[in-house]
Parts: structure tokens; sequence; C-alpha cells
């Protein structure tokens, strides 16, 4: 089913002993979510400074850009050097998928502009709304027009790089999704998490007083009353990157 194909996870965060002894990294969550029998899948740790050699970079067919406790706005080594990177695969017409963080720097890359939310936090399962242009793009997937997904931010993208497209918003975040081409394509939410690993998060963010006991005690509490959609979130991601759509 495969076809053999190569695939590479940037990975933009330090994983939590939790998550690496519970899921075997984030890497190993989105292996879970996108990975077809007959296809190789490759991390690269580039928040440690581990990126593909620029001859092996043609022979991957896509990539996927991971969350991250950095700011998308900020100057970090490594940070310029992954925009850096996404010009190439830009330049290259390399399918990218881009998530939470990974959608932040993929806009930054192409020439949009990013920054703290202006509406605070967004965490928790978050109802996403597709654009009517996506009826079109989705079309051949049946999935619903509203979707659920997993949110962990308080950055966003303010601004979308020019011949970029909004193709679904939320009640708080105005670019939850977005298309530049046919070829890449950032998703502000996690549709690879678990609420298990949410929860993990929600423990983490509070311990490092990102957040208020009391605001997470609410998060935990609202968690039970609703699903994400993870199904239909799986066949939206893995058809775009192995470009069925």
């Amino acid at each position: 089913m495969g076809d053999g194909k190569r695939f590479a996870v940037l990975l933009c965060a330090e994983d939590s002993d939790y998550v690496k002894k519970r899921y075997g990294g984030y890497y190993g969550v989105f292996v879970e979510m996108l990975a077809e029998e007959g296809e190789a899948w490759e991390v690269f740790k580039v928040a440690n400074g581990e990126f593909p050699d620029d001859d092996e970079i043609a022979n991957f067919d896509g990539f996927v850009i991971t969350g991250s406790c950095n700011d998308a706005h900020g100057n970090d080594v490594w940070i310029c050097k992954l925009i850096a990177l996404l010009k190439k695969l830009d330049s290259l017409n390399k399918k990218v998928l881009g998530i939470c963080f990974g959608h932040q720097i993929l806009s930054r890359a192409l020439g949009g502009k990013t920054g703290r939310a202006i509406s605070g936090w967004d965490i928790g399962v978050t109802a996403i709304h597709l654009s009517s242009s996506t009826s079109t793009l989705f079309s051949s997937l049946n999935i619903p027009t509203t979707l659920s997904v997993i949110e962990c931010h308080q950055d966003e993208v303010r601004e979308l790089p020019p011949e970029a497209e909004v193709i679904a918003w939320s009640e708080k975040t105005g670019v939850e999704m977005f298309r530049y081409g046919d070829h890449m394509m950032g998703i502000q939410g996690h549709p690879e998490y678990t609420k298990d690993i949410l929860l993990h998060l929600i423990d983490r963010l509070m311990q490092l007083s990102f957040i208020e006991d009391s605001y997470a005690d609410e998060l935990k509490a609202n968690l039970g009353k609703v699903e994400p959609d993870k199904d239909a979130w799986k066949k939206l991601c893995t058809s775009f990157l192995k470009g069925r759509l």
C-alpha cells in the first residue's frame, strides 16, 4: 500500500519520559497515525540540531513538522535552520504537513506572521469548521464540515503567507488550517494526540506555572464531554501527505 515511499518526521520537541515510555516518543505517535504498510519512516530531531543532509532530502516523499514548546516567532539557531529547510522543500515541491508549532513555522517560512494568540491559550477539544472551498479539496474523503480536534497552543498564525488559503477556522483561532499550493498544509490542532497525552500536558503546564491550577482543573473536567474525530483526521492527513486528494 505504501509503495516503498519514504517519509520524515521533523521532531521539534523534547520527548517527556512519560511519552517515551507510553508511546515511544512523539515520533511513535505520528507513525501510529500516518504510517502505512510498505513505507519507511525516519525521524530527525531538529530541535537538537539534527537535520537531513541536502542530498538526503530528495529521497523523501513527504515531511511532517511536529509541535514544540518553542515559539515559532523565535530566532533560535535550529528554528532559523528549519525555516531554511522548509523554503528548500517548497522549492522542491515536497509534501509537507505542519502540526501546531509545525503549522506556525511553515507559515512563517513561506512569508506569513505568527505570534501570541490574542484570545490566549486554547487547550482542550475544539470544534473547527472547514471552509466552503474545502468541499472540493476533501470531497473524496466523505468527512464532516465540522471536526473536533485536540488543541494545546498559545501562539497562532496571525497573517497567512501570500498565495496561501485558510481552509479551516474556529471560534478562537482564525487560521486553524491553511494550504499552500498542493504540497503544503498546516493544522493548528493536534490530530495525532490522545486525551491521555493532553492530560499529561495539562499537568506539565500546571507544574511549570504556565497555567493556573484552577484552569487545569476546569480543563480536565471538560475533557470528557467531546471526543476528537481521530478517524477523520487520520484519513485527511494521510490522504494529503500521500497525494490521494
